[in-house]
């Protein structure tokens, strides 16, 4: 296992950043363009190895994408143009790619096996596999079908009526992707809203679908074209030097072209609640996905609760926030948030051990965490555990520690952020 040691004992950061491109999008474009007709454009899309696992996915699957400086060229052929691989798809370390990609896979007539690395072994895919069963296709699995790997022979779909039975984009983005190849209407019903990208990009490809409150209705056998798609910045890279900015001593942070998709956003509605100065300007409402650049400077900070409707709007930036609340006067208190416990790893568990490791008053509880603020951080090692936005939490927090600070595995931070190291470097010069 390789160590870092991290810039620590920062007292500025200044500067302007591109936030590379937002992960959730640039996942769906590729899976878009690879069932869609035409010739797909992608700018700005996230060199990340998640996107990089997707891409190698479609392309076994008789998909040709080119890729240049980060631009794609995706040439479709429809749902019928996909073809049986001769091997297996390996989605590596990404959550979004595998269930997505078994939607897409529900329908088509060939077999097929997805696996993932170790920690993707461990993320539930019952969520998944449930209702597309339901819809007809065959799938089975370790452990009656939990998890991976996971085997699938597309079938003929029948259209579902849904109820969700957490809050969670993949899955009903699977049951989507399975609905536009069903014979017939489905529906989904979703328990609070989540990130709506796949419904935008079902759009932007030229299909219909519509959404009444929390109810979402998608027609089968609709035919997509290609599209030109601009990834914005992802606001949960974004999110982590919004922190910084708000948290290290004398910093005015400019963030550009960051999404602003107002299903994503519950960073900013938080950090303005715990009384960031934080500004957007120069946002952009015209394109199939809402940006903009953002203003962050050096803020006094008060404790708040996070929960209910918030938290599928930034489930992703959790563990920066818990850092966030350690430099707030008072008590900040995460609730509803067990969807942690299955992410890359169980961040409620991982959070609360590696920033206690650094010396910040931070417990567990079933569906979240109480963090007492106002924390002088030291020193120590820590660890990213293979997750990525651990890792980066961890980056951010050492600015502030007096101490030297090692972080064990910090390759998985390549994941979402290839540069995040060199942008740190470049705001603390």
């Amino acid at each position: 296992m390789t160590s870092l040691k991290l810039k620590t004992n920062i007292n500025r950061l200044f500067g302007e950043l591109t936030i590379p491109g937002d992960k959730s999008i640039s996942h769906r474009s590729v899976m878009f363009g690879s069932i869609a007709y035409g010739e797909t454009r992608v700018t700005n899309f996230l060199p990340g190895d998640d996107c990089y696992s997707t891409i190698s996915c479609f392309r076994k699957l008789g998909v040709t994408i080119e890729e240049d400086d980060n631009e794609l060229r995706i040439y479709g052929n429809g749902f019928e143009g996909l073809i049986e691989p001769d091997e297996v798809l390996d989605v590596g370390n990404s959550g979004t790619t595998i269930r997505l990609l078994m939607g897409i896979l529900a329908g088509r007539p060939f077999f097929s096996t997805v696996v993932g690395d170790d920690s993707i072994g461990k993320r539930p895919m019952t969520r998944v596999t449930v209702p597309l069963t339901n819809m007809g296709a065959k799938m089975d699995g370790r452990k009656n079908g939990a998890y991976t790997p996971i085997s699938l022979r597309g079938k003929r779909l029948t259209p579902i009526n849904y109820q969700l039975p957490v809050a969670s984009a993949q899955v009903k983005s699977a049951i989507l992707l399975a609905g536009l190849q069903a014979d017939g209407v489905s529906t989904i019903h979703e328990p609070a809203e989540t990130r709506d990208h796949t419904e935008r990009m079902i759009r932007k490809f030229g299909g219909e679908i519509t959404r009444d409150n929390q109810l979402i209705t998608v027609k089968g056998g609709q035919k997509l074209n290609a599209a030109t798609i601009h990834v914005p910045g992802d606001i949960s890279s974004a999110a982590f030097f919004l922190v910084a900015g708000a948290i290290v001593p004398n910093s005015e942070i400019v963030l550009k072209n960051v999404g602003l998709n107002p299903t994503r956003t519950g960073i900013i509605e938080v950090m303005k609640k715990m009384g960031a100065d934080l500004q957007i300007v120069q946002k952009d409402d015209s394109s199939f996905e809402p940006f903009g650049d953002l203003i962050i400077k050096t803020s006094a900070l008060k404790g708040t609760v996070v929960e209910g409707d918030l938290i599928p709007k930034l489930i992703d930036e959790i563990p920066i926030i818990a850092l966030l609340a350690t430099q707030a006067e008072g008590k900040t208190i995460i609730k509803n948030a067990e969807e942690l416990k299955v992410k890359e790893t169980n961040r409620i568990d991982t959070v609360v051990k590696e920033l206690s490791k650094l010396g910040a008053s931070i417990e567990a509880t079933d569906d979240g965490m109480i963090i007492q603020g106002q924390s002088q951080l030291k020193g120590g090692t820590v660890s990213s555990h293979g997750d990525h936005r651990i890792g980066m939490m961890l980056a951010i927090a050492a600015l502030l520690c007096d101490e030297e600070v090692i972080l064990e595995n910090p390759e998985a931070i390549s994941v979402s952020y290839p540069n995040f190291f060199k942008h740190i470097n470049y705001l603390a010069k």
